[in-house]
């Protein structure tokens, strides 16, 4: 088992819910590395919903990818709401998929500041016809890893929130 029992059962009953609906997924996450993605295609019969996924760690990757404008993350920075959004709309637009989450955050130990400490994490999800949600979050936990198996958690409980 490559993730733990509780991310395990969310990819499952992801994949369930996505392929009773003819949903496809796409993912662009950046401080989980494609962990959900990961963890979504540990599963077998993945392949029947997930569409694709983009590890955009770079704003410039956010930028060519995904169409996150450069001005918004030197403003605003790419941990912030408002880039988590954009990803989301920028991987339905460069996809075929129907449902998209994207994830931006502060994995740690380092990088993190007063107003966005370690822990910290945007993740929004977008569905087509259906508009943007955003959630923050932050993660009271001791290293990256959990951090990002966190994120990973919360990021596919938040794609199977916008299957109804």
């Amino acid at each position: 088992m490559l993730f733990n029992l509780e991310i395990e059962t969310l990819a499952r009953l992801l994949i369930d819910e996505a392929r009773e609906r003819s949903l496809r997924i796409v993912t662009a996450e950046s401080c989980t590395g494609g962990l959900v993605a990961g963890a979504i295609c540990a599963i077998p019969g993945a392949s029947d919903v997930f569409e694709r996924g983009f590890v955009t760690y770079t704003n410039r990757a956010k930028q060519e990818l995904l169409g996150v404008p450069g001005d918004l993350i030197a403003d605003l920075g790419a941990v912030s709401e408002p880039v988590a959004r954009m990803m989301a709309e920028g991987a339905l637009e460069a996809s075929n998929a129907h449902i998209s989450v994207a994830i931006t955050g502060v994995a740690g130990p380092g990088g993190g500041t007063a107003m966005k400490p370690m822990g910290t994490v945007h993740i929004a999800t977008a569905r087509t016809n259906h508009g943007l949600m955003h959630r923050q979050e932050f993660f009271q936990v001791e290293t990256r890893a959990e951090v990002q198996l966190c994120a990973v958690q919360a990021a596919l409980q938040a794609l199977r929130d916008r299957m109804t």
